[in-house]
């Protein structure tokens, strides 16, 4: 059994883990509002930007002439898993969660006979996915000395894989991340980004198909050029909304984590304390009984 000093000992340690955690806590909170806002408010222009390649593409008719960041290279043989995961721990099993999608789409594609390149994003994911497929990662990048998230992260994450992808280094490109639900639940996801997804999601709340009462467009320049400006653009925009999704996910399950955290070493400090008390009360009886038996051998 521990004795007093050391239970002593163990109670204050717990304390003052208890005083970092509930702190970590509080600083998550606070971050994970603004985190949130600026998700939220990148969702309605990421779907607006597809509801328009989706009536441009619609307009091109049998796509001739589009460009191949929409219609695609004609073939499916190398894929490009772009994994994004968070750059620190504490955060509960956010950044495992996303990894475990990775691997379930990786092992997936490699049944279907495909080629799979890993693009990380984030310290966590590459710490976990370069002990299994270090062979399959052609980069990785850590947003960790980044003070803030900025449209020129996403900017040049995208220029370097539209890059990859004009170089004919892989024909698909899937985005795995975690979409932001609430503060319980990110919901792993792979999206597919290289070639577009022009289709109009007519079941999402903020997707909006306008009537028009028969009117027909007349594009200037051409639609294949106006694709050209834009699909660029809306890579930039989906990475840059899954960086967004990522970081409120984040700060969310961290601030889950680090309320169970509390929660936890209360409920050791209660223990120990109890355990401490009893100790010494029985240290008071062992000694009482000593002096009496004393006593009466006089």
């Amino acid at each position: 059994m521990a004795s007093l000093k050391e239970l002593k000992s163990r109670i204050s340690s717990v304390k003052n883990t208890q005083k970092i955690t509930r702190a970590m806590q509080m600083v998550a909170a606070a971050k994970l509002r603004k985190a949130q806002e600026a998700a939220e408010s990148a969702r309605p222009y990421s779907e607006r930007i597809r509801a328009v390649i989706g009536n441009l593409a619609a307009s091109m008719g049998d796509g001739g002439g589009a460009p191949t960041l929409l219609v695609g290279t004609g073939k499916q043989d190398t894929v490009l898993l772009i994994v994004a995961t968070a750059d620190r721990g504490l955060c509960g099993g956010f950044n495992t969660n996303i990894v475990r999608k990775a691997r379930e789409e990786i092992v997936a594609l490699e049944r279907d006979g495909k080629t799979v390149k890993l693009y990380l994003i984030g310290k966590k994911g590459y710490d976990q996915l370069n002990r299994l497929y270090a062979d399959k990662i052609v980069k990785y990048i850590s947003l960790k000395e980044e003070r803030s998230l900025h449209a020129g992260i996403a900017r040049a994450i995208g220029e370097e894989v539209t890059a990859m992808f004009d170089a004919g280094d892989f024909d698909v490109a899937k985005l795995v991340y975690a979409n932001f639900r609430n503060v319980m639940e990110q919901d792993p996801v792979a999206q597919t980004i290289i070639p577009a997804n022009a289709s109009i999601d007519v079941s999402s709340d903020d997707a909006e198909v306008p009537d028009l009462n028969g009117a027909i467009y007349t594009y200037e320049p051409d639609e294949a050029g106006i694709l050209r400006v834009l699909l660029p653009r809306s890579i930039n925009t989906q990475i840059f909304s899954a960086l967004l999704e990522n970081q409120a996910g984040e700060m969310g399950s961290k601030m889950t984590a680090m309320d169970n955290a509390t929660r936890n070493a209360g409920d050791m400090i209660d223990d120990l304390t109890l355990t401490f008390n009893r100790t010494r009360q029985a240290k008071i009886t062992s000694e009482l009984i000593e002096i009496i038996s004393g006593a009466e051998a006089l």
